[in-house]
């Protein structure tokens, strides 16, 4: 069986500002996904949130880019849209950005994540197992160092050494820049990886697409990489990406893929997507309630059956009290970092700056600008 899987994730709405979806939302998007199974459109489905933003997790056999699934998830945003409206919550719909796409709603608003291969639960995968990352109040580069030392640097996944991994993967790594279409470059890692290092230090132009090994072509990770204010013409709200990364066997561990997280890098997001603080890991359905809004990520981690049914449960990666001291150092990286409120690396560039109340504060300034007269030398006494 060809098995699909796809995540699409979008903030429509929450309560008292941007903290998280509202019960009544998230009941909403229940009740249209048991209604997608019951009619066979799914074979299984998840929901969460991260923040703001709602996650639905999906697995079907319609292939990726498909137009009922792309336009089943805008129908469900759109029912809680609809609640969050009634319900006066902040920015409702915010990430809906067409009246109403046809087909594929991927560059419309929502981040979508998808990947398929074949699924027998046997021969290379006896068991399959994945995990997806949703992260909210952040550009979609943030993946990008995290995946870099997952799939390229043995002192992150020792796995890399062992026959399965060790001819490396290849990154896609996207110009998100261009909105013209997809310009993609595929980069091999291990010969490539000062190549992929030179691309990805740029969290807010280059991001990963896709990972595929090199040792049996099978797609490892996939990413929601898209900048919605090069979509919309403004800012919206910040990226917010998805991640879906399938783990074990000819894939890193679990371990491997999360260690990175451990550092809480810095990124570009936080308060209205204009400054740059650390990534704090947190457990799902974690609202924005932090002192700097600072950027968070989730991680849930599933199993399928033959059928492509989710396991029973599920297991929540940053839910665990190993994550505390990762949490105190992003907010302690991020108290010293906001401390330096509005001056020079505390904040985006003028260039990448998402919200445009800035970038107009700015322009009218710079019409005040006159180039200043030449001063004659004075003559000598």
């Amino acid at each position: 069986m060809r098995l699909n899987l796809s995540v699409i994730k979008a903030d429509v709405g929450s309560v008292g500002g941007h903290t998280k979806p509202s019960s009544r939302m998230m009941a909403a998007v229940e009740v249209e996904v048991g209604k997608a199974i019951a009619s066979g459109l799914l074979i299984d489905g998840f929901i969460c949130h991260t923040g703001d933003d709602i996650a639905i997790i999906m697995t079907h056999t319609r292939g990726e880019g498909s137009s009922e699934i792309h336009q089943f998830a805008w129908k469900t945003f759109l029912a809680a849209t609809s609640v969050a409206k009634t319900s006066g919550l902040y920015g409702a719909g915010q990430d809906l950005l067409a009246d109403a796409p046809s087909g594929n709603i991927r560059g419309a608003g929502p981040g979508v994540a998808e990947l398929s291969f074949e699924h027998s639960l046997s021969g290379l995968r006896p068991a399959e197992s994945f995990m997806v990352f949703a992260a909210d109040k952040c550009g979609p580069g943030a993946y990008n160092l995290p995946l870099y030392l997952a799939f390229a640097d043995p002192m992150y996944c020792a796995g890399l050494m062992l026959p399965p991994m060790i001819k490396g993967f290849r990154f896609h790594i996207i110009d998100m820049d261009n909105t013209v279409g997809d310009s993609v470059i595929e980069l091999d890692a291990p010969a490539d990886n000062y190549h992929i290092a030179a691309l990805l230090r740029d969290n807010e132009r280059f991001g990963v697409d896709r990972i595929v090994s090199r040792t049996n072509g099978e797609v490892a990770a996939a990413v929601s990489a898209q900048r919605l204010h090069a979509i919309a013409g403004k800012y919206t709200g910040k990226d917010d990406p998805v991640a879906i990364i399938r783990n074990q066997g000819i894939f890193p561990a679990p371990e491997e893929i999360v260690s990175p997280f451990a550092k809480a890098h810095f990124v570009g997001g936080d308060a209205r997507g204009s400054h740059v603080m650390p990534l704090m890991p947190v457990p799902l359905n974690t609202p924005v309630t932090g002192m700097y809004c600072l950027p968070i990520v989730s991680c849930a981690g599933f199993s399928v059956d033959k059928d492509g049914r989710f396991a029973e449960s599920y297991t929540d990666f940053f839910d665990n009290l190993a994550w505390d001291e990762v949490r105190r150092c992003a907010q302690r990286k991020a108290i010293e970092m906001r401390s330096q409120g509005w001056s020079g690396a505390a904040m985006l560039p003028y260039s990448e700056l998402e919200y445009g109340g800035f970038r107009d504060t700015v322009s009218a300034l710079l019409k005040r600008f006159r180039l200043r007269e030449e001063r004659k030398p004075e003559a000598a006494e």
